[in-house]
């Protein structure tokens, strides 16, 4: 193995993607193990979640399903030590898992005023509060020491690039992601004081994906965009939406010894929307 190979391998590391059976995650999650990781596949859906990690073992990777709501600590804590059972660390932990709800998206005629609180609450548990937990439950056996040894660990939450810039209409998600954001960075600094540079805290900011909450606002009936979807696509300088795929390179980078100075740190992955004024 070149020594480049070395510093984006993950062998022998053990990690955990939350929301893994969904687009997005199930795709960090299949980089991951590529990279030579063995992976926890955690979601909701136990029979999608026990499809995605044999599909790792038959391509020759590890994995197992951990079914588990990012907002039950008592199901995540099963899942964690069902994780440390197996494999006896946690070295990553990819929070995958987020989402919109319906009523926290201002659409036709309605503005901020008419948006229920409680819809708020709901998109913020799911986001802020379903990245929190986790953290709290993976991240302390990241943190669990026996005498000098060094405290490694590496977390990577799932922002997006509603949370930078006003996007019409998801004014919950927005807000949510934008307080992913700030955790993310106040955790980096909090962590690496606490217990040492090898503990470290990122995010990824997509642009715009097509999974399975977001294609039918995007993409009509017929295949062809819908106005917003073309809306998008025209601020997009790549002219198209994003693979789940592209986000994997991401993933392994800020999970592996090349990015072993890479702390607090938001990477966006948007075919440049991010960067377009629009003009």
């Amino acid at each position: 193995m070149s020594a480049l190979d070395d510093i984006f391998s993950l062998e022998g590391r053990a990690a955990v993607v939350t929301g893994a059976t969904g687009v997005l995650g199930g795709a960090m999650a299949r980089g991951l193990a590529l990279a030579g990781a063995r992976v926890g596949i955690l979601g909701r859906r136990r029979e999608k979640a026990e499809e995605i990690a044999r599909g790792i073992l038959d391509s020759g990777g590890e994995a197992m399903a951990l079914p588990a709501d990012v907002l039950d600590e008592e199901q995540l804590v099963s899942a964690r030590d069902a994780a440390l059972d197996r494999w006896g660390r946690v070295d990553i932990l990819i929070n995958a898992a987020g989402g919109n709800v319906p009523g926290a998206i201002a659409s036709g005629g309605e503005t901020v005023f008419d948006l229920p609180q409680e819809a708020f609450g709901e998109v913020f548990d799911l986001n802020l509060i379903g990245t929190l937990l986790p953290i709290q439950v993976f991240g302390e056996a990241m943190t669990r020491t026996s005498g000098e040894e060094r405290v490694e660990g590496c977390i990577v939450n799932v922002s997006s690039m509603a949370s930078a810039r006003a996007i019409t209409r998801v004014a919950g998600y927005s807000a949510a992601k934008a307080a992913v954001e700030n955790l993310t960075r106040w955790l980096a600094v909090d962590l690496a004081q606490r217990f040492g540079d090898g503990v470290r805290v990122n995010a990824v900011a997509p642009g715009f994906f097509l999974g399975e909450q977001n294609r039918a606002m995007l993409v009509g009936e017929d295949g062809n965009l819908t106005e917003r979807g073309r809306a998008i696509v025209e601020h997009t300088p790549a002219g198209r939406f994003g693979e789940p795929e592209e986000l994997v390179g991401t993933a392994i980078w800020l999970c592996s010894p090349a990015a072993s100075f890479v702390n607090g740190a938001v990477v966006p992955v948007d075919g440049g929307f991010g960067a377009f004024s629009g003009v």
